[in-house]
């Protein structure tokens, strides 16, 4: 992974892939202008909340009976990953399930996790809500380390009839070089395509909300979804919405295009100046 200047983003869930950037203090000031690298480092972070989310969606449908298909061979869904060991204990109502991706599972793609991710919740498969809480234990995505813990409240069915999580996260991403990043918010994901199958290909998400990513040195960065980011599963790549980000009195908006499957975006800054950025895949 390369370390350009002192920028970092900051997720997940949760997320949501990681990047730092080291740039001198004296001019990383509120007023700065916020550069096209600084919008992509804090959006690429969420590529790991992603793919946590992605898990524990999966993991939900499977156990709440949502999948159609009944070929428990059926590989493609990092449910049924070859590489994840999934561990349930129950005690009177609550059930702690660990997903133990090792030390290396890669996804679907092409990410690599390492160590646990913690749920826990109550009994009760048939509710029309549940709140979910997880947390890691010694857990990398590539070669970052993410400590933390986020609560998920789990909707079987919106208003649109589509399973929907809503996720409250606060946790902190370090790198191999010991830099690091906090991160606050909330997201919201709409499952709207692919909750009634078992084919991780098919899996479509509409994704909402805000958060604040603090830097090492103390920079903090505010990002707010202003019109839905859309994921498919078969992109590696987020495919279209908007998202406003801001530091002190500078701001700029990252656009994701037209739905096309491709790495590139447009950010543009608060002086109307547009740069075509390519987005990275979150590898390490």
């Amino acid at each position: 992974m390369k370390i350009k200047h002192f920028k970092t983003f900051a997720f997940l869930a949760i997320g949501s892939l990681f990047f730092l950037s080291c740039e001198n203090n004296d001019s990383n000031t509120a007023t700065d202008p916020i550069a096209a690298d600084d919008a992509i480092a804090i959006v690429e972070a969420d590529d790991v909340s992603e793919d946590v989310g992605n898990l524990i969606d999966d993991y939900f449908a499977f156990e709440e009976g949502l999948s159609s298909k009944t070929d428990t061979s059926l590989k493609g869904s990092p449910n049924y990953l070859d590489c994840m060991t999934k561990t349930i204990v129950i005690d009177g109502t609550l059930v702690t399930v660990t997903l133990d991706f090792g030390e290396g599972c890669e996804l679907p793609n092409g990410n690599i996790l390492k160590g646990k991710i913690i749920l826990s919740h109550n009994l009760d498969m048939e509710a029309q809500s549940r709140t979910i809480s997880f947390s890691y234990e010694n857990f990398y995505f590539n070669d970052l380390s993410v400590e933390g813990s986020s609560t998920m409240v789990k909707l079987k069915a919106n208003d649109a009839g589509n399973p929907q999580s809503s996720f409250t996260f606060d946790f902190k991403v370090t790198w191999p070089e010991g830099e690091f990043v906090n991160r606050t918010g909330t997201k919201v994901r709409e499952w709207i395509e692919g909750n009634d199958t078992r084919d991780w290909e098919d899996n479509v998400y509409i994704i909402t909300g805000n958060w604040s990513t603090t830097f090492k040195d103390g920079t903090v960065y505010s990002a707010t979804i202003v019109e839905p980011l859309r994921r498919e599963a078969t992109c590696r790549y987020i495919v279209s919405g908007t998202v406003d980000i801001v530091k002190g009195t500078s701001t700029g908006t990252l656009n994701f295009g037209d739905g096309t499957c491709d790495d590139i975006a447009i950010f543009t800054n608060d002086l109307g100046e547009e740069v075509e950025v390519t987005l990275k895949c979150g590898k390490g």
